[in-house]
């Protein structure tokens, strides 16, 4: 009983998510910006990219929302941010593989596209056409990339899919949180199970091989029994994937969360019901579950890469995506180099006079050092793999992962006994629901400070 009670109060703890390591709190507004250009012409030119394109704008506030975006009833905003988003992509690409490439006019790779926000889905046809144009102007596309965008079942209109169409959609997340009226309700956000059956359905009649749906738990008003109802509508969609995230209340940082009376969340006891329901309910209905906080069905391409130890981490939660580089377009939106981390100025007006005057938006980031690399390595397998191996850890770093691997042996067999523990392989979790991922990850953290930064909890 002890230890199980010890496993309750550690994942009640506040600790980063870390779809980055160093977590991007770490990052400074110190970054010199001459460095993204640098870092940008440094990638390699045969090297397939990944990008990440923010659309931050939505035509309704949801208030549990944690991105990075604001709301317009107004179309005009989002052309207007749109011409800028084009010079940005024309300039990136200008900047990438210079250094690589002085005879090579062969333009840049995509092996993946993810559009988020904000709601892309509020683009007109026109402009998610305009924006392949001006994709396929500056990079090629490699056969088979992934092409992803975030919907919101209520935007969707008739042209809708054939932007989407045009803009060469393969995968498709849409987000629900839930179904129930109450919930909907305090979070300020409609959206019928019909309405979003439809959109599913006429997905899937154009040929969209995969969909996923993002779920939350320790909503206002949330009961398990309110959100066990909501999950058998999830399940009777039978998406390929499932993200099951649990709300994050920071008003602190985000003052829209202020309007959700903080009376009508659930206890943290509640809280980790709910999770916990959820992720057995959907590991009975044929789902594997995948890391801390994703499901999919065993023939999803994460669920075989998962079974195959090839899933990673990045900003959008779980992925198969193994491109090195990320390219982050938009304000807020983060990059990934070999080389560090840089992100986008978040203020729209900000990033709008860089990019017109003809320089890159960034205005925060970091470079890392090879500590961070050995310690963001550990805790990336650790957060895809619920362990963590040696061999693979002194294979990678040889005797630099010496010091680490004394760490976690002293809190597997000390602090962190009751959530790990060790074996012929290395470190392995024995909480098998996955939330406790976080916290043994902070342990080994080294920014990690619980009395200076303020985090969501673990569950």
């Amino acid at each position: 009983m002890q230890s199980a009670n010890q496993a309750t109060a550690f994942i009640h703890e506040a600790v980063p998510r870390y779809t980055s390591y160093p977590p991007a709190t770490e990052f400074q507004a110190a970054f010199d910006p001459a460095a993204h250009a640098a870092w940008l012409a440094q990638v390699p030119s045969d090297q397939a990219l990944s990008l990440y394109i923010h659309i931050p704008y939505c035509d309704r506030l949801c208030w549990f929302c944690g991105c990075t975006t604001k709301q317009t009833r107004r179309y005009e905003p989002v052309a207007a941010y749109l011409q800028v988003l084009y010079k940005e992509i024309a300039l990136v690409a200008k900047h990438l593989g210079r250094q690589q490439a002085a005879n090579d006019n062969r333009k840049p790779r995509i092996a993946r596209l993810h559009l988020g926000g904000g709601s892309p889905s509020l683009l007109r046809a026109e402009d998610m056409r305009a924006l392949r144009a001006c994709l396929d102007r500056h990079f090629d596309f490699d056969d088979g990339a992934e092409i992803s965008v975030e919907l919101d079942p209520v935007d969707m209109t008739p042209a809708s899919y054939d932007g989407l169409v045009a803009l060469g959609l393969n995968r498709a997340s849409l987000g629900v949180q839930d179904f129930d009226p109450l919930v909907q309700t305090a979070i300020n956000r409609p959206q019928s199970f019909e309405d979003t059956k439809a959109v599913i359905d006429h997905l899937r009649s154009l040929g969209i091989p995969s969909v996923n749906i993002d779920a939350l738990y320790g909503l206002p008003y949330q009961s398990q029994d309110r959100f066990a109802a909501t999950l058998e509508q999830i399940i009777s969609l039978r998406p390929e994937r499932i993200a099951l995230f649990g709300y994050a209340h920071v008003p602190w940082v985000k003052k829209h969360q202020r309007l959700i009376p903080e009376e009508t969340l659930p206890s943290p006891e509640e809280r980790l019901a709910e999770a916990r329901l959820a992720r057995q309910r959907l590991i009975d209905t044929g789902y594997q579950a995948i890391g801390i906080d994703h499901f999919a069905l065993p023939g999803d391409s994460l669920a075989q890469a998962a079974r195959a130890g090839r899933v990673y981490r990045n900003f959008q939660g779980y992925t198969t995506d193994p491109c090195p580089t990320l390219i982050g377009l938009g304000p807020s939106a983060i990059s990934r180099f070999a080389q560090g981390y840089v992100q986008n100025n978040p203020a729209t007006d900000a990033y709008t006079r860089a990019i017109d005057a003809g320089q890159l938006a960034s205005s925060r980031g970091l470079p890392l050092s090879a500590n961070d690399r050995l310690y963001g390595w550990a805790i990336e397998r650790l957060m895809c793999d619920m362990k963590l191996s040696y061999s693979g850890l002194t294979e990678a770093f040889g005797a630099e992962a010496q010091p680490l691997i004394a760490r976690l042996d002293d809190l597997a067999r000390g602090e962190l006994s009751s959530l790990c523990r060790l074996d012929d392989q290395g470190l392995a979790l024995t909480q098998h629901d996955g939330f406790v991922a976080r916290v043994v990850a902070s342990r080994i953290d080294r920014y990690y400070n619980p009395v200076t930064e303020r985090f969501s909890n673990a569950v």
